[in-house]
């Protein structure tokens, strides 16, 4: 069930009513100006703390980061860029298992809302589940707002603490010039607690800083499907231990090896990707998802997640094909411990195509 950001809280009820109101401003805008080009959806990277081999997969980009990295996967990108105007920013996101997740009542509704010199955020909804910690959020001004000018989104912590090593990303849909919705996605790489407070920093471009303090706990109705193939390509040593099924999507979890050396991490084994269908031939729809990696005797080490949209409970098998995306443009930015952005250039790797087996994934019957 949806759960209130504090049942004892005297804070005020979140104002969705003016929230409304300006984005019904935006519509009347936007109407005014139909013949100009839509803003594009706002994507940044960045990375701080300890080492971390970031894998942006999808012909997106490529880059080394120091800490934890921001990514946002293009078919993410896409449906956030096609957000209706009106409503939820999970239920309306064109993201099958944030609707879903919205709908049935899995994310928690927190409605927390800062305001700094006439800049409103309010923390919208909040979903954990198998692959990603998914915070949705409004953004609500006086005067008009510049390009990122929330950077590259939130930073968080878990209970207090910043996480050794995280991915994800961070989408802004421009409903007006003083009003937009964003979905900030994080990917965690290690051993979470089903429930924790999380803490979220938001910083502007005049100096301006929006703390959030918000309650997240893991929906419960995940099947693990244990997968344990292995197989090698070319070289490439990879392991698909096992699928998680929730009605937010499926998560993947997989290794890849390769043998290398540290000064170059562009091989194979870094640009692993998946293709899904069922037993009916439908393809299920990718979002990518970060990943990391280290180096260690002569050999790169790789771990990931991958996100799919979620499926029907009327299916039974899975056929997973693992492939390549070699990216051909991108490229990054790394933040230091004081903020200070510094952009990471793309470079195309050298990489030949891998054909990898396909496999099959029996799944148990699911509750319909």
């Amino acid at each position: 069930m949806k759960k209130p950001f504090n049942e004892n809280s005297t804070l005020p009820e979140f104002p969705r009513d003016e929230v409304r109101t300006a984005i019904a401003n935006g519509i009347k805008q936007a109407e005014e100006q139909k013949n100009m080009t839509q803003k594009p959806v706002q994507i940044k990277r960045k990375s701080k703390r300890k080492p971390l081999l970031y894998v942006a997969s999808a012909a997106a980009a490529f880059s080394i980061m120091v800490g934890s990295a921001a990514y946002v996967s293009p078919t993410f990108a896409s449906t956030l860029s096609q957000l209706p105007i009106v409503g939820s920013v999970f239920s309306n996101s064109g993201y099958l298992g944030l609707k879903q997740a919205s709908e049935q009542g899995l994310t928690s509704t927190i409605g927390e809302k800062h305001t700094i010199n006439g800049i409103s955020v309010t923390i919208d909804e909040v979903l954990y589940d198998a692959s990603n910690i998914t915070v949705g959020l409004t953004i609500d001004s006086e005067k008009k707002l510049g390009d990122y000018y929330l950077g590259a989104g939130p930073n968080f912590t878990i209970n207090g603490k910043n996480p050794k090593v995280s991915s994800g990303g961070y989408g802004e849909k421009v409903l007006s010039s003083t009003v937009r919705t964003g979905i900030a996605r994080f990917e965690v790489k290690e051993d979470m607690p089903d429930s924790f407070e999380m803490g979220l920093t938001l910083e502007g471009k005049e100096g301006e800083k929006w703390e959030f303090s918000v309650p997240v706990k893991k929906i419960t109705n995940t099947i693990d499907v244990p997968v344990n193939h292995q197989q090698q390509a070319e070289g490439i040593q990879l392991d698909v231990s096992k699928i998680s099924l929730s009605p937010t999507g499926i998560a993947l979890d997989y290794k890849a090896s390769e043998k290398g050396t540290i000064d170059n991490p562009h091989i194979g084994a870094s640009f692993i990707e998946f293709r899904i269908t069922d037993e009916h031939g439908k393809e299920i729809t990718s979002h990518s998802g970060g990943g990391e990696g280290h180096f260690d005797n002569g050999e790169w080490n790789f771990s990931s997640t991958k996100s799919f949209d979620p499926i029907s409970s009327n299916v039974q098998k899975l056929m997973i094909t693992p492939y390549l995306v070699i990216p051909s443009g991108g490229g990054g930015v790394h933040v230091d411990i004081a903020g200070v952005e510094t952009k990471i250039p793309f470079n195309k790797p050298c990489v030949k195509e891998v054909k990898f087996q396909p496999f099959t994934v029996e799944l148990p019957k699911q509750n319909k």
